[in-house]
């Protein structure tokens, strides 16, 4: 579980406003079958500098690497003059994230078979 933070943003509209872009770029077709190749949700909350500035949080299930790689395209998304971070996230504050990572892997087991 990974926190990809995009801190910078003077209102939380702002920050809102930068999901739809990461959603395209994390799920280019929404209408596909599940499971997503990366289960992921956003927040958002203040990025705890002294000047009332906004977080977009994206919460990925997924391995580190994944989680930098990640982290490199919403870097370019999000465009200079924003601070992408990346650090563990505690699952238990992204439940429906880490639910949605065991449904979906439920699925995957079923459509392999068995051995697979």
């Amino acid at each position: 579980m990974y926190e990809i933070r995009i801190a910078g943003h003077p209102s939380t509209e702002e920050a809102i406003a930068l999901q739809d872009p990461i959603e395209r770029l994390l799920c280019p077709d929404p209408d596909h079958a599940p499971p997503c190749e990366i289960p992921w949700s956003f927040t958002v909350t203040d990025d705890g500098s002294d000047d009332d500035s906004w977080a977009l949080v994206l919460g990925v299930y997924t391995s580190k690497r994944q989680a930098m790689r990640v982290a490199a395209q919403v870097r370019t998304l999000a465009g200079e003059g924003r601070v992408v971070a990346v650090s563990e996230g505690d699952a238990g504050e992204w439940e429906e994230l880490v639910e949605q990572y065991r449904f979906e892997r439920g699925l995957r087991s079923e459509r392999s078979g068995p051995g697979q």
